[in-house]
């Protein structure tokens, strides 16, 4: 109880900054900065790419104990780069993302490892799903703070809202658990492992377009549909509310075969994609951004899952790295690529033209790992 009580506070409290952090720099560069689509992109790959490093070429390598030092000063360091942001400007701006982006790098994959550290591989998974819907509760709670701050300040002053969730991130983080083997597995190994293989295939037929959506979904709002700020950010709640609601259900009641709850959000991602671009009102933009949500609160712990029924205890930490280090680079390239094509083609068709590597993904994964032990028990 005391274990799944700490995770669940600290994921709750930092995912809530860290994705205020990632859906902000974007609208806050534009209508503050006055950067285009394509170089508002550019600074939220940057973010992504800088994570990418220390998770794939840092945290993997470093000893447990190392590691937690790393950990607990890097929480400390996000409060200091919140007030950074506040007082940034268009130069020092990369500088602070930068820096954020390693301090991220060396956060998220050490709260994921420590989800699955427990013996009882049923609990791990229910542990995972538990950490997972915390992260959910996050992004209902740093949306609607986010909407509501939005209504009254700037983009600027949002910053300085969620210190106190820095904050308390780092006083939780001395709490946190960390491995006790004394030699882990990394390098080739983990990245041959099948739960890696698995595990990237099954979270980029969600990711390709979530990534897109985190930097853009705001700036569509404003630029396609003419909503004002605060509303426009306000659109991620019903999103974050369905995806809240599955990996509660996933926790409530864990899936023992993960075949058809993979297959049926692929092809949600799909409709939810098309509706959204092409919703005719508001109201039914809503409800398709709340179908996406089911997709986003079912992938990621699913592939978590894979991960935890595919790896031993000394290989989890390096395999969890290269896992998010994969998801860091799908947020580097997505946001770049979505941006300079909506230079040309519009936000709402480059949205529709992820559907393409998602169908492609999807195929791939199901015709290698459809009857896998990892995709059932």
């Amino acid at each position: 109880m005391y274990i799944a009580l700490t995770l669940s506070l600290i994921a709750i409290a930092n995912r809530s900054t860290n994705n205020m952090v990632t859906t902000t720099l974007a609208p806050l560069t534009k209508y503050v900065f006055g950067f285009n689509n394509f170089l508002a992109g550019v600074l939220e790959g940057l973010i992504f790419m800088a994570t990418l490093i220390s998770t794939s070429l840092i945290n993997p390598v470093l000893s447990p104990s190392s590691r937690r030092k790393v950990f607990i000063s890097c929480n400390f360091l996000i409060s200091v780069l919140l007030i950074g942001f506040y007082l940034s400007t268009p130069l020092t701006v990369w500088i602070f993302t930068a820096i954020a982006g390693v301090a991220y790098g060396l956060i998220m994959p050490n709260l994921v490892t420590s989800a699955s550290l427990v013996e009882n591989k049923r609990l791990a998974e229910r542990l995972l799903s538990l950490y997972s819907t915390s992260l959910s509760i996050s992004l209902i709670i740093g949306p609607l703070l986010e909407s509501y701050v939005l209504s009254i300040f700037s983009y600027k002053s949002v910053f300085l809202a969620f210190l106190p969730f820095s904050i308390l991130s780092f006083v939780l983080s001395w709490l946190i658990k960390f491995p006790d083997a004394k030699r882990e597995i990394h390098g080739m190994s983990a990245l041959r492992n099948k739960g890696f293989i698995s595990s990237i295939l099954s979270i980029t037929t969600y990711n390709i377009p979530f990534a897109a959506f985190t930097t853009f979904i705001t700036i569509y709002g404003i630029d396609e549909l003419g909503l004002p700020k605060n509303l426009a950010y306000f659109s991620y709640i019903p999103f974050f509310i369905t995806s809240f609601l599955t990996r509660l259900f996933m926790t409530i009641r864990p899936f023992r075969s993960l075949r058809y709850p993979l297959l049926i959000s692929v092809v949600i991602t799909i409709l939810g994609i098309i509706g959204v671009v092409f919703s005719p009102n508001l109201a039914l933009y809503l409800i398709f951004m709340a179908l996406l949500g089911i997709p986003h609160g079912s992938v990621f712990p699913i592939s978590t899952i894979i991960i935890a029924r595919a790896t031993s205890s000394e290989e989890r930490n390096a395999v969890n790295s290269y896992f998010l280090a994969y998801n860091n680079i799908l947020f580097f390239i997505v946001p770049i690529v979505v941006g300079a094509l909506s230079q040309f083609i519009g936000l709402g068709y480059a949205f529709v033209a992820l559907i393409i590597p998602v169908i492609i993904t999807a195929t791939v994964f199901f015709l290698k790992y459809w009857n896998d032990s990892v995709l059932s028990r």
